[in-house]
């Protein structure tokens, strides 16, 4: 806990409790309680706004940003323009501790392509159209980065990695191993983001030796891989969710379980078939 924060909360229970207590408890100076409070501005407003925040964060287990904090301030009645949210979350340490997904600066990376896939998630045959991409898994131990290949013609899950690291090589592993599996010899069109492992140059030797046509999303236009992102979707509201995972050994278990229900047992709304009887029907 910071010591500004230290010496809110003080502030807050003033009336309560007495300052020398507090701040032998907290292990501040009243010295530097006293200068805090001086340098305030407008200070009852502004406590009384830090720790709404503070609530909502709690509420939210500190993954709301600004924006997402000001609408919830909103529903409660508390009307204050964003910025102002902004500044108070600065300055009391409250914003989000949800790491964001950083895109890179496009002059430093190798290799860009077009984008094919172009929304159009409909594919003719099996290994005609994949999409890929990596999505991460909380465990105990940390986080645990799960890379996939989906078929958007059956959306059965092709293949899939699970690293502690979020690299390169985890996304070489989930193309070799989906290559392998379906023994592809035409040309099949890859879709991804812009991900620092997708533009690397191993990426590029890669997908040219196996003769696959690399397709990316325009640059933070996460729509373009909507297919990819709604079964992370699913996999999470189905089966992470529900479930306190220790270990990353309890998560991969979790993970290769639910892929297993996910491609033979679990009924597609739009065909009536699950994902492998959808690609049994086509081959037969």
């Amino acid at each position: 806990m910071s010591t500004r924060i230290k010496y809110m909360v003080i502030y807050r229970h003033r009336e309560k409790y007495a300052i020398s207590e507090m701040c032998r408890f907290f292990k501040v100076s009243r010295s530097g309680y006293y200068g805090y409070v001086g340098r305030m501005d407008i200070p009852a407003k502004d406590l009384h706004l830090a720790e709404q925040i503070r609530e909502c964060q709690e509420h939210s287990h500190s993954t709301y940003g600004y924006r997402r904090v000001h609408i919830w301030l909103d529903r409660k009645g508390i009307h204050h323009n964003p910025k102002t949210v902004l500044r108070i979350m600065q300055k009391y340490s409250l914003l989000s501790v949800v790491r964001r997904k950083k895109y890179r600066n496009y002059s430093e990376t190798l290799h860009r392509y077009p984008n094919l896939l172009n929304r159009n998630f409909h594919a003719d045959r099996p290994n005609q159209k994949w999409v890929t991409d990596i999505s991460y898994i909380k465990t105990g131990q940390g986080v645990l980065y799960l890379s996939v290949i989906r078929d958007l013609f059956d959306n059965s899950i092709v293949t899939y990695k699970t690293g502690t690291e979020q690299n390169i090589n985890l996304v070489l592993s989930t193309i070799r191993a989906a290559k392998k599996k379906e023994k592809v010899t035409t040309e099949v069109q890859l879709h991804s983001d812009q991900g620092f492992q997708y533009t690397s140059q191993a990426y590029f030797c890669l997908t040219q030796s196996y003769n696959i046509t690399p397709s990316m999303s325009r640059r933070g236009n996460p729509y373009d891989n909507a297919m990819a992102e709604n079964f992370f979707s699913i996999l999470k509201t189905e089966c992470i969710y529900r479930a306190k995972i220790r270990t990353y050994e309890e998560a991969r278990l979790l993970i290769g379980a639910y892929i297993y229900f996910y491609n033979n047992e679990r009924i597609q709304l739009k065909t009536k078939l699950t994902p492998n009887e959808m690609r049994c029907q086509y081959v037969s």
